[in-house]
């Protein structure tokens, strides 16, 4: 934490070709093994526990009443924010420049609500992983960015859990959240080798006047510090990744809301940065009366398909206009890439988005395509138009 105290489209470039980036397409259907997912139980007993010293959740109204930072709308400039950006937004001083925590993952309202809204407000919800670069690893946190009023708040995730005296414990959730889905009352944040983690928007807490203590974590009596944040959301269950034998574990680099499959599905990618790693993508079906993974008399959740056509160094892929779309980060220097299409046969369009983009997820009735950017002093939130990669 602190210290206290669009332009007229572009002409496309002409397409390139991604077959050097590809692998074959290898998906099956209705389901395929070799990987699944297996819910934990709820932390009931320990988030009312949590309740009992703090309070009573706020939940996501309450938060949404007490956002305390500014985004400002940034000048769309093609040749900075990419081709395909047509809307752009800053984040306060501070947080453009934190060097302890860098944002990941990105959904919204439109993800949540079959109204795109939640009260009439446009919100996203973005991840942010602590560095640790100051010798103090502070886990993870989401945020929500109220596009209407430009305000934005901080939540920290948070671990409960009782020892073998029976004492509750905090914990932060140290996971990378390359990745979230809100489906409903749900954040799903994608949690790599674990597979993802499961919280409840109704679950917020406020944490009395933690503000000004960045570096102290833990309860203390009836005092909770919270690494400055003055709310946090704990964890209510994890989707821990399995393998049958002979097979490969998925990683869970990043997540995003197929909200018009039938059933809704949460499409997840891996992340690979050497040659010989995988850069498979799964699609999960999820309960829509539920927004939880549809889950098989076994008790196990499985992917409706796995293809093996992703793109190296993928940072995030989304299902739009009935094709996926992935980002390519170059690194802090250099324009970011998006590639478009079906597994193993995508277009590449590159300059589409700022340097260090992550995270995507898609706005229907705007038809753009949401994602961030992670490096300090060029940290955007961008919607580009999906048109722009037909």
């Amino acid at each position: 934490m602190r210290p206290s105290g669009g332009p007229e489209p572009t002409p496309q470039p002409p397409a390139e070709t991604a077959a050097d980036e590809m692998r074959p397409t290898a998906s099956e259907s209705p389901y395929v093994q070799g990987v699944h997912l297996q819910r934990t139980d709820e932390n009931v007993r320990e988030i009312a526990a949590l309740a009992a010293v703090l309070g009573e959740p706020t939940g996501l109204d309450g938060l949404l009443a007490d956002l305390k930072y500014a985004v400002r709308p940034a000048r769309v400039v093609p040749r900075v924010l990419g081709r395909a950006v047509r809307e752009a937004y800053r984040w306060d001083f501070y947080d453009e420049r934190d060097e302890l925590w860098y944002p990941q993952g990105i959904s919204t309202s439109a993800d949540s609500s079959d109204t795109e809204d939640i009260g009439g407000r446009k919100v996203v919800v973005t991840t942010w992983y602590s560095t640790g670069k100051d010798g103090i690893k502070r886990g993870s946190r989401v945020t929500f960015v109220d596009l209407d009023s430009g305000r934005y708040r901080h939540v920290l995730l948070v671990v409960p859990v009782f020892d073998e005296a029976g004492t509750l414990v905090l914990k932060p959730m140290n996971i990378h959240a390359g990745g979230i889905v809100w489906a409903g009352p749900y954040l799903h944040i994608a949690a790599t080798n674990r597979g993802f983690v499961t919280a409840r928007v109704d679950d917020i807490m406020r944490v009395t006047g933690d503000d000004d203590h960045p570096e102290k974590f833990g309860l203390e009596g009836t005092r909770f510090h919270s690494f400055g944040h003055r709310y946090v959301l704990p964890v209510r269950f994890t989707y821990q990744a399995f393998t049958d034998e002979g097979h490969e574990k998925l990683r869970y680099s990043f997540l995003s809301l197929d909200r018009r499959s039938d059933p809704p599905a949460i499409v997840a990618g891996e992340y690979a940065a050497v040659p010989d790693a995988t850069t498979r993508l799964a699609r999960y079906p999820l309960d829509p009366a539920t927004w939880q993974l549809a889950v098989g008399d076994d008790g196990f959740s499985r992917p409706l398909a796995i293809d093996e056509g992703g793109v190296r160094q993928m940072q995030g892929a989304v299902i739009a206009g009935g094709r996926y779309h992935v980002t390519v980060s170059h690194g802090p220097w250099m324009p970011g890439t998006v590639c478009a299409g079906q597994p193993g046969s995508m277009s590449v369009r590159r300059w589409a988005l700022p340097m260090g983009p992550e995270d995507l997820s898609y706005w229907p009735s705007t038809d753009r395509i949401w994602s961030l950017t992670e490096h300090p002093r060029r940290r955007w939130i961008v919607a580009m138009d999906r048109k722009w990669f037909d």
